[in-house]
């Protein structure tokens, strides 16, 4: 049995704190749960009162006869701690703290947070809050409304979780007029023991959970174990469906960050990061996280990204088109069978192709005819119905007919009916079917790619790991005689040292002193060569002038020599210069960008993307955390807008994408062996083609104690 199970499903339940005044917290969650129908039995519990709503009140849970599973406690924190030790000595198996004045207010509040936390750590009570909402469960066979909104859900097969109790209000305020029905429903404020991981667990083994909505503003525990869980949840033949809104997307982690990584690696872009390894689809806004929950909840996926579209006005399907090549989909073509069966039931003016025009003037007899026969097409994977509301649309016919046949299919049907009071009754229809219906088609089309996106994700292919191996001890070795001199920048002599232990290839390069140690150290490695000046206070070298390329002869590298020295000087007049870089210009290839930077919370988030001076401007990159590997890599490359390039453009040939993959691995590991490492730059790294590797052409590595 789950421990959370007496939280979610009590048999007894003691609210302490309770009030006789009605407004008052304490006084409306008990009015809830007694009005809401709850199964089990209740005790009030307050020292000054002898009933509450006629029902016997106790001085304290120690005075209750009966074993107690969920106590619900609202009380200001040190009398919540009171309550917290007779809890433990009564033996609860649960509790809610919904007050507030804990952690989020500092201070005292977050010391005694602290104490009751460690309590019911020792105690092996589950604990959600403080400063939560509390906790519904609209099953028939539980029936509880322990929270202070006073809306009880219908049942469904979605559940909630929010770190917001105030959001918790709306939201279901908004779910009653969408006839949107929860599994469970829970608000976990504080997060002093319960979060969102344990949540996930338990809805995962929750028979009456498909789908989990949840509303984040941080993750409290670590990215990996969250990463590592969630996404064996979300994935295989039977996933738990999980869409995300996270709010506070800042950029305060890249403040004052030396590198490119540094300066990208903002708290959103890890996250984003943190999802898309877990499989959670984000939302923009709440409205979104609806919208793709419904189309979550109804239980029927594509198979494929061809969809149809069936509209009774021309411009809201020219709308849903370019929303569905938006959101990854595609028209399906149809066969010549399902065109000629088109024509026997449309006028010479509709549209026979896809989207199928059926005329401002269909009535429901043209909309059933359609969606039966582009169902009955092999090409087509799913179908986005629009109705535009004129003087002749049937809305409930429509919604009767779209119920009809879509008991018959597995393949889903989303609806857009458009407005809002001439379409009202079918709407309701619909939601009360529980077929997608909503009043735009581009969330429509948007929802429809959801579900495709998740199902590809649960059923994608794991790869086979790589078989690499490091020379960690080289690595450490270089890294350690740094931070024992107290320098936190590697050169780039020594940065390349370090990639050598890691597999990656690199250039012949030499220090230059002065001109003729330049020209010298040239003619020998042979040109064309790269110069580039060396300065732990110059950590950007093109910026301050101080990289030229493709020097063919000793006269451009004599003169080249004075001309960085001067730009260097004039940039930062204090620079410690060590010399110039004499470096092997790198064969052709495609520049691309891999990072790492260290974030304070999440640990090393590895960085890919298109490479160049112009990183920061396109920001086109990926973040990854741990567990990184093969499909992770893969993945992360293929996200990047700019992946055609690599794949081949315009009779290009194809870049050695799965060298670049290898590196990707490679570099977490090499921040997961020396954690040492803040932030690290290969920009750029140029990938050749197919078979023929990557090469480093610069490197920036910074350390911390």
């Amino acid at each position: 049995m789950d421990r959370l199970d007496a939280i979610f499903a009590p048999e007894t339940i003691a609210v302490i704190g309770v009030s006789t005044q009605k407004g008052k917290v304490g006084h409306d969650i008990f009015a809830n749960i007694l009005s809401g129908g709850y199964t089990g039995t209740l005790y009030p519990v307050n020292p000054n009162a002898k009933s509450v709503s006629s029902v016997k009140c106790y001085a304290s849970i120690t005075a209750i006869p009966d074993p107690i599973d969920l106590a619900m406690i609202i009380l200001p924190p040190k009398a919540a701690l009171h309550a917290v030790e007779d809890c433990i000595a009564k033996g609860v198996k649960g509790m809610v703290i919904v007050s507030a004045g804990f952690k989020e207010v500092g201070g005292e509040g977050a010391k005694i947070e602290k104490e009751i936390k460690a309590l019911c750590e020792t105690a092996k009570i589950r604990l959600v809050g403080p400063n939560c909402l509390g906790v519904i469960n609209p099953s028939p066979k539980v029936s509880l409304n322990a929270s202070f909104s006073a809306r009880m859900p219908a049942p469904g097969n979605v559940s909630f979780i929010s770190q917001s109790g105030a959001l918790c209000t709306a939201v279901l305020d908004y779910a009653a007029d969408k006839g949107f029905g929860f599994s469970k429903f829970i608000s976990i404020g504080n997060k002093a023991d319960v979060d969102e991981l344990d949540l996930l667990r338990y809805y995962y083994n929750d028979p009456d959970t498909d789908v989990v909505m949840i509303y984040m503003e941080e993750l409290s525990r670590g990215a990996e174990e969250f990463i590592s869980e969630v996404r064996e949840m979300t994935s295989g033949t039977n996933p738990t469906h999980v869409i995300a809104i996270k709010s506070g997307s800042s950029t305060a982690g890249a403040k004052a960050a030396a590198s490119h990584t540094g300066a990208l690696a903002g708290s959103d872009a890890l996250y984003d990061a943190i999802f898309t390894m877990s499989g959670i689809l984000r939302c923009v806004s709440v409205n979104q996280l609806f919208d793709y929950a419904q189309a979550f909840a109804a239980n029927k996926y594509p198979t494929g990204d061809k969809i149809a579209i069936i509209t009774n006005a021309g411009g809201p399907g020219i709308i849903a088109t370019d929303m569905s090549e938006q959101s990854g989909l595609k028209l399906a073509q149809f066969s010549e069978e399902t065109i000629k069966e088109l024509k026997k039931y449309l006028p010479p003016t509709a549209n026979f192709y896809n989207p199928v025009d059926v005329i401002g003037d269909a009535a429901k007899d043209r909309y059933e005819n359609t969606l039966a026969t582009v169902l009955g097409d092999r090409s087509v994977d799913a179908v986005l119905i629009i109705l535009t509301p004129q003087s002749m649309t049937d809305a409930i016919g429509t919604a009767e007919a779209i119920v009809n046949i879509a008991r018959n299919t597995l393949k889903p049907i989303v609806c857009a009916f458009m407005g809002v009071v001439d379409v009202s009754d079918g709407v309701k229809l619909l939601q009360k079917h529980k077929i997608p219906v909503y009043q735009f088609p581009e969330s429509a089309a948007r929802s429809l790619g959801a579900l495709r996106e998740g199902m590809k994700w649960a059923s994608r292919k794991i790869l086979p790991q790589f078989n690499l191996t490091y020379d960690t001890a080289t690595a450490k070795k270089i890294i350690d005689q740094y931070l024992k001199e107290g320098r936190m920048v590697l050169g780039e002599l020594d940065g390349n040292k370090i990639l050598q232990c890691y597999g990656f290839n690199t250039l012949p390069m030499e220090l230059s002193k002065n001109k003729t140690e330049a020209c010298k150290i040239a003619d020998q490695m042979g040109y064309p060569v790269v110069m580039k000046i060396v300065s732990p206070d110059i950590l950007h070298k093109t910026d301050a002038g101080g990289v030229m390329v493709g020097l063919e002869d000793s006269k451009g590298v004599e003169q080249a020599f004075e001309t960085i020295m001067e730009k260097a000087k004039a940039y930062n007049p204090d620079a410690h210069i060590e010399g110039i870089l004499i470096q092997k210009l790198a064969p052709k290839g495609k520049e691309v960008i891999l990072g790492l930077s260290k974030d304070p919370v999440f640990g090393h988030a590895v960085m890919f993307g298109l490479g160049g001076i112009f990183v920061e401007v396109y920001k086109d990159v990926a973040f990854r955390l741990s567990p990184m590997g093969r499909n992770v890599a893969r993945r992360m490359v293929k996200s990047v807008k700019g992946y055609p390039i690599l794949k081949g453009l315009r009779g290009e040939k194809a870049s050695d994408i799965e060298t670049l993959e290898k590196h990707i691995v490679s570099l977490k590991a090499m921040a997961d062996n020396h954690p040492m490492i803040k932030e690290l730059d290969i920009n750029p790294l140029f990938v050749h083609e197919e078979g023929e590797g990557a090469t480093v052409a610069d490197i920036l590595i910074q350390l911390e104690n």
